[in-house]
């Protein structure tokens, strides 16, 4: 008798115990499924990589640079010697297309744009923050090639980011600059392996005294 009254006078059943675990699990798990979308799928892997805007005049990288043999340099002249990698002007292009598929719709829009000067509005592909500083000449002439950011562009019909540029990103390079170094005449010789990078790119490493800065100083300023 006294058992059963003392049942009677509970005011919630036994199983309300078990909710404060029930809560603390299942906020946990909300959590971390917030936290695992942000940092996996809010990321520049998915966000960025890919990424592929219209551009004025369809521009073939693929038949410029593999099928014809144009080094990335003839376009891009500033790489090595300034800290960003020049859009090649109107002029440029004219050198080859005032005698070559002159009357194809899009050189006839490139020489609308070299006789009226005003350049042409190319679309930047890879962007980074304006509170991010890098230096195209620096690592250009330290052996890091093209592809290393860029990918296999010689191969790209439409060009495209292929790797996220994120900061995680840059300081893998930098904690470990080997895997990407190679000799200077390569840099822009996208089809490029070597036999033994970690080797090679160790022989680049120390030959040159390359010691990459990881402290925010050296690409936030």
């Amino acid at each position: 008798m006294q058992n059963d009254e003392q049942v009677s006078n509970y005011v919630f059943p036994k199983w309300v115990n078990k909710l404060p675990m029930v809560i603390l699990t299942g906020t946990a798990l909300v959590l971390s499924f917030v936290i695992f979308v942000f940092w996996y799928w809010f990321s520049p892997k998915h966000l960025d990589v890919g990424y592929s805007p219209k551009q004025p005049i369809p521009y073939s990288h693929k038949l410029h640079v593999s099928e014809l043999g144009l080094d990335c340099r003839y376009c891009h002249t500033q790489v090595e010697n300034s800290s960003h990698s020049n859009i090649p002007s109107t002029d440029t292009c004219m050198n080859c297309h005032t005698q070559i598929k002159t009357k194809s719709p899009h050189i006839m829009k490139l020489k609308e744009s070299y006789i009226s000067n005003k350049p042409m509005q190319w679309v930047k592909v890879h962007k980074l923050p304006d509170h991010v500083y890098f230096n195209h000449s620096r690592h250009i002439n330290a052996g890091v090639s093209c592809y290393s950011c860029h990918g296999r562009v010689d191969q790209m019909e439409v060009v495209h980011q292929v790797q996220p540029l994120s900061m995680s990103w840059c300081l893998e390079c930098h904690r470990a600059p080997e895997n990407h170094l190679r000799p200077k005449e390569f840099v822009t010789k996208l089809d490029w392996k070597a036999d033994n990078q970690a080797e090679i790119g160790r022989q680049i490493k120390e030959a040159y005294k390359i010691h990459p800065g990881e402290d925010c100083n050296t690409c936030h300023r």
